[in-house]
C-alpha cells in the first residue's frame, strides 16, 4: 500500500498540531496535520493519530543519498524509526545533508553549514523561530535553489539556525516540500518526491 502525506501549504502549523489520518472513496491512505486540513466530507472518518514512541534503531542502514525514479521524481531511501536523511544540492554547488521534516514549516540550516557552502549572510534578517522546545533567535537568508536528486526549488528563504542536532545540518521543511507530490511507500522503504 502506498501512503500519501498531504502537507500543509497554509504556512507554519501551530506548535500542538495533531497529526489525522484519513481514507478518500478510493482507498487512498492520507496523512493531515490538524482536522481543518481533512476535507470536509472526510472528517467524520478521520482518525486522530497520537505519537508513539519510535521503535529502536535498525542496524540496516539505507542507501546512501536519492536516486532518480521515474521522469521528474526522486526516491530517497529510510529505516523505519529513524530520521530520513537526504543530501541537499544548495545554490546548484556542495550539498549539505538535511533531515526530512514534514512538521518543520520551514527548512533550517546550521550558520556553520551555510558559511562553509559560501553563502551570503550579509543580507540576513533576525527572525524569532518558535517551537516544540519553545522560541529562539535565527536569522531569514535567501537560497537561490535547493535541489534533492530530480526535486528542485528555489528561490527560497529559509531559517539559519544553530539547532542541537544529533544527525545532519538542518531540517528540509515544508518550504520545500509543499511544492512537491510528497509520497512515503512503506513496502519498498522509500519516500518519492514527485512533481504536482
Amino acid at each position: 500500500m502506498t501512503l500519501t502525506l498531504v502537507l500543509c501549504a497554509a504556512g507554519a502549523a501551530p506548535a500542538g498540531a495533531q497529526l489525522y489520518r484519513w481514507t478518500n472513496e478510493r482507498g487512498e491512505v492520507h496523512f493531515t496535520q490538524g482536522i481543518d486540513s481533512v476535507p470536509e466530507r472526510y472528517r467524520r472518518g478521520a482518525k486522530l493519530l497520537g505519537y508513539p514512541e519510535a521503535p529502536p534503531p535498525s542496524r540496516t542502514e539505507p542507501p546512501s543519498g536519492t536516486t532518480p525514479a521515474a521522469r521528474g521524481s526522486t526516491r530517497i531511501p529510510f529505516v523505519p524509526g529513524r530520521p530520513i536523511l537526504v543530501d541537499a544540492r544548495i545554490n546548484g554547488g556542495r550539498s549539505v545533508r538535511l533531515i526530512l521534516d514534514t512538521g518543520a514549516s520551514s527548512t533550517t540550516i546550521t550558520p556553520r553549514a551555510l558559511s562553509a557552502l559560501g553563502v551570503d549572510m550579509s543580507r540576513a534578517r533576525p527572525a524569532e523561530v518558535r517551537g516544540v522546545t519553545g522560541t529562539a533567535q535565527a536569522l531569514v537568508v535567501q537560497l537561490e535553489s535547493i535541489e534533492v536528486g530530480a526535486a528542485k526549488a528555489g528561490p527560497l528563504w529559509i531559517l539559519a539556525h544553530d539547532a542541537s542536532m544529533t544527525q545532519g545540518d538542518g531540517l528540509l521543511g515544508r518550504d520545500f516540500l509543499d511544492r512537491f507530490t510528497v509520497t512515503l511507500d512503506p513496502r519498498e522503504r522509500v519516500v518519492i518526491l514527485s512533481q504536482p
